[in-house]
């Protein structure tokens, strides 16, 4: 057995990826994405806008205007950094959490508030918006974008699918078999990993035996990279890297290391109950929000007064949005009917007449 050579400490290999570190210090100057001032200061933009259209949702929620929410922030790099480096026509496959892409890819904001209260109108995708409604089985939406992604391939689309779980969702057997399926068929796919050290209350050390999930991607034969998540230049780098390693045929697994600052939802979790005062306290010293500042006020190029344009702007369209989701007819059972099919099977056709007489009575 001594002749027996095994492979060990593949993690070794995943180091992982930055350009700024905390106090928005250059680290990796070599690194640096070819980006303008403009696009630096929308890529700060898009994060303050979520970040305070969070903390606005949340607040909705407690009032009882919104249903099921996932807050993001914290998140925001990961969220904003990926979805940024991607082209219009790119398709992204969501978590529940991930509605922040959704809405900077086209969705309008008002139907991400729909989606939040269950009405079927939330899932009705304007024509020109390429995304899938969020996935709320953990991992599910993995293998479809495996699947949308080869069908991309096959009508000679020069676009990509992205997807995004949590490192819970790393977990899951659909996780596997969606990067192995693309990575078999070179797939044009990126697989998202937001690793924000827990899968609800499960830390991440209790998930896997692997120092990274990152090197997960070694199996399946597609790329993989460990990204800081909270450095939003460096989750655009990676992500512009991904994409065009897709569109060469071989996908790519990032794992983006992030943390949560909220719940993992609102329907009562309690992150005290699982997480440190000391932890929290670590990654509040790691604000994407801080970093990126530090850097942009550093080049000049941000201030307070274009920080505060951003929040009233945030407030303001968040505003509108409610009240357009709350000026959206009661859905009704023949709604969801409806929803699915452009030619209706016979049994739904009786289903329709039986519920659409009921709702006239």
């Amino acid at each position: 057995m001594n002749n027996v050579q095994v492979l060990q400490n593949v993690e070794e290999n995943f180091q992982t990826f930055r350009i700024l570190d905390e106090k928005g210090e250059v680290v990796n100057q070599d690194a640096m994405p070819d980006v303008t001032d403009e696009q630096l200061q929308e890529l700060m933009r898009r994060m303050v806008y979520t970040r305070i259209w969070d903390q606005r949702a949340i607040s909705l929620n407690r009032q009882g205007r919104l249903g099921f929410y996932a807050p993001v922030a914290g998140q925001e790099a990961t969220m904003i950094g990926t979805q940024y480096a991607l082209d219009k026509q790119d398709w992204i496959l969501p978590g529940y959490r991930d509605i922040p892409q959704l809405v900077f890819h086209g969705l309008p904001l008002y139907q991400a508030f729909l989606f939040s209260r269950g009405h079927v109108a939330g899932n009705r995708i304007p024509e020109d918006v390429n995304v899938l409604m969020p996935q709320i089985i953990i991992g599910a939406q993995i293998i479809q974008t495996a699947g949308v992604a080869m069908g991309l391939k096959r009508n000679g689309n020069t676009n990509v699918a992205i997807t995004y779980t949590g490192d819970g969702g790393s977990s899951q057997g659909d996780f596997y078999e969606g990067m192995n399926f693309a990575g078999a068929f070179k797939s044009p796919a990126i697989f998202v990993v937001q690793n924000n050290r827990f899968a609800i209350s499960t830390p991440v050390e209790k998930q896997t035996a692997a120092k990274t999930i990152a090197q997960k991607a070694v199996a399946a034969g597609i790329n993989g990279i460990q990204v800081d998540g909270m450095d939003v230049l460096a989750v655009f780098a990676a992500t512009q890297q991904a994409r065009k390693d897709a569109l060469d045929g071989t996908p790519t697994l990032i794992e983006a290391l992030t943390y949560r600052y909220g719940p993992h939802t609102l329907a009562g979790d309690d992150p005290t109950r699982y997480r440190t005062k000391e932890l929290d306290s670590e990654y509040q010293e790691k604000d994407p929000l801080v970093r990126f500042r530090l850097f942009l006020e550093g080049k000049k190029l941000w201030s307070e007064d274009m920080e505060n344009e951003v929040i009233e702007q945030a407030k303001a369209d968040v505003k509108e949005a409610i009240s357009l989701a709350d000026k959206e007819p009661k859905q009704k059972v023949s709604d969801f009917i409806n929803n699915m099919f452009e030619t209706l099977p016979s049994n739904l056709k009786e289903q329709l007449e039986e519920y659409t007489a009921k709702e006239s009575k």
